[in-house]
């Protein structure tokens, strides 16, 4: 059979098998914010970040409100529209508190306006709108009571990782504890101070976020897409704070997010100064996630090894804009964010992204989201299972509206879970 025809026949049992326009499904009590789960998980966690100030709730429900379900541009022109407005509002605050928050909102808005906008990946709007959150975002850091610190840290390979270090106060010769956080696929340094970092400052901790190859702003600026072997990040990371006054390297924990779940968990196992690990959620096998996200006949093609009929079939879901949000976005940010052309490529790099033969040097004490509804990379239950030491191991399931991937909306219950555990931890 022809490629032609395979696509053909493929996207039709897609069709056939699986929602267009990934209509809600959902049988969960959150409220809906969009008819498509995708851009519904994506506005309620930017709607999330207002606990830590990096939005605004009227103005992330106004733009669901608008927001086209399925139509990436309506996503996009609606949030680049918010953000253009608030950092204009926020050029001309006489206050230094409202410029500030009103700089974080628009660098969010400014995010989520790039978020849907990697097919092209030759789009310039790609690097536009990320040096506009930049610039937002650089400006409401230099507002805070102590500023994070920008840090670019050379490696041993053809990359530097790039930082910002949140002193938990102006002391710099008390050693104090310190968590260093990652994100994984898609979310960037500057969504963890929210997520994370606010948290840890408020509870007398250094906070430290990093990127490395395929996250946003070493992606952009340094064109190097995703690696396996991320230890050559984190080490990297953690000799620059062994080398601070003010970190206590007896109290380091390392936190991984989504896809970070595995980077991180694979960084530690190579990197004994990590005193404690948190993943949410732990991750086994990067390949089986990504791939159990497509239909059966998708991955028994990708496993005969048939590259250019899974290229043809996978390129053709993503210019079919009445296929799943999740697929086409996940495909074309998954592209870019691994520097290639080609889907098979793509899933053949996450292949060597697995944890096997590793659990055993995990010996710092773990610990571990599991939510009842997370259909990304629901890999928890089995990564406490290859854990030798399951002792060592704490298993924190979310259940409800905060069981969702990463606990979208949720940022305050999941801190009081981790520094509960983290507190015990370093007592």
């Amino acid at each position: 059979m022809r490629s032609s025809s395979i696509v053909l026949a493929a996207l039709a049992g897609l069709a056939s098998s699986q929602q267009t326009n990934e209509t809600w499904v959902d049988t969960g009590d959150t409220l809906r914010l969009s008819t498509d789960t995708t851009f519904h998980f994506q506005l309620l966690n930017l709607l999330g970040m207002a606990t830590y100030r990096g939005a605004d709730v009227a103005e992330v429900l106004g733009a669901a409100q608008v927001i086209v379900p399925g139509n990436f541009s309506s996503y996009n022109n609606t949030f680049a529209e918010l953000a253009t407005r608030k950092q204009a509002q926020a050029s001309v605050a006489k206050n230094k508190v409202n410029a500030r928050d009103t700089f974080f909102q628009a660098a969010a808005y400014w995010r989520d306006a790039d978020f849907f906008n990697h097919g092209n990946q030759s789009d310039p709007i790609i690097d536009e709108y990320w040096t506009n959150q930049l610039e937002c975002f650089t400006a409401a850091n230099s507002a805070l009571p102590v500023p994070g610190e920008y840090v670019t840290i050379p490696t041993a390979s053809n990359f530097s990782a790039i930082g910002i270090f949140y002193a938990a106060d102006s002391d710099t010769s008390t050693e104090k504890p310190t968590l260093l956080v990652g994100n994984g696929y898609d979310a960037s340094q500057e969504d963890s101070y929210h997520s994370s970092c606010v948290a840890a400052l408020e509870r007398g901790w250094n906070c430290m976020t990093y990127e490395g190859p395929g996250q946003p702003t070493v992606r952009r600026q340094q064109k190097i897409g995703f690696i396996s072997e991320w230890e050559k990040v984190v080490t990297p990371v953690v000799d620059y704070l062994a080398n601070r006054t003010d970190v206590d390297m007896d109290r380091l924990a390392l936190s991984g997010i989504s896809f970070g779940g595995y980077l991180a968990a694979r960084a530690a196992a190579f990197e004994p100064r990590i005193k404690a690990l948190l993943l949410n959620p732990g991750v086994v096998t990067v390949q089986d996630g990504f791939l159990g996200q497509l239909p059966s006949q998708f991955q028994d093609l990708f496993h005969s090894g048939n590259k250019s009929a899974f290229d043809a079939i996978v390129l053709a879901i993503v210019s079919n804009s009445s296929m799943p949000s999740s697929l086409r976005w996940g495909i074309e940010h998954g592209l870019w964010a691994f520097d290639t052309e080609s889907p098979s490529e793509f899933l053949v790099t996450t292949g060597a992204m697995n944890m096997t033969g590793l659990f055993d040097r995990l010996t710092m004490p773990i610990w571990l989201a599991n939510g009842t509804r997370d259909d990304v990379l629901s890999q928890s239950l089995d990564f406490v299972e290859q854990v030798g030491n399951t002792t060592n191991v704490t298993l924190v399931t979310f259940d409800g509206p905060e069981g969702y991937h990463c606990q979208p909306g949720a940022a305050s219950s999941t801190n009081r879970e981790m520094f509960e555990w983290l507190e015990t931890v370093f007592e």
